[in-house]
């Protein structure tokens, strides 16, 4: 990767970090689940609002590292909006974007600032951490 994009997704995920969007909690949620990694200690709990099979509203409120609420932040503002299945398939590019290699200039013209948590991926303990809130999420749609 070259120097300018490594700096290019630091620069992404420090912003989402000291200024996370969708922070806080949701009053009228209807769904809800905690996440909890052990290994570094990072805590969320997120909300959503979902209206027969859109997103209308994704927040969050943690106690976590860096990644972690980074990775929280760009996930809701991918989410919200999104039907289901659009956002099934989100999931399942942030996993592809941790676990392979691929062209990270592509990345980054296709994904947008999720493609970010690909740096994740050279350090392995991280990588929970980048994935926590969205297997929170998953386990919130499934009550």
């Amino acid at each position: 990767m070259s120097d300018d994009l490594h700096d290019l997704y630091q620069d992404i995920i420090l912003d989402h970090n000291k200024r996370p969007r969708h922070y806080g909690a949701l009053a009228d949620y209807t769904h809800t689940a905690e996440g909890y990694n052990p290994i570094c200690g990072d805590k969320l709990t997120i909300f959503l609002v979902l209206k027969e099979d859109r997103i209308e509203a994704v927040q969050f409120e943690a106690a976590c590292c860096a990644i972690c609420k980074a990775s929280a932040s760009m996930m809701a503002e991918v989410l919200i909006g999104k039907t289901l299945v659009e956002a099934e398939a989100a999931f399942k590019r942030v996993g592809e974007l941790l676990s392979s290699e691929l062209n990270l200039e592509a990345d980054l013209s296709v994904d947008g600032e999720i493609a970010a948590l690909a740096g994740v991926r050279k350090f392995a303990a991280r990588i929970k951490c980048a994935t926590l809130p969205w297997h929170t999420y998953i386990a919130a749609l499934k009550g």
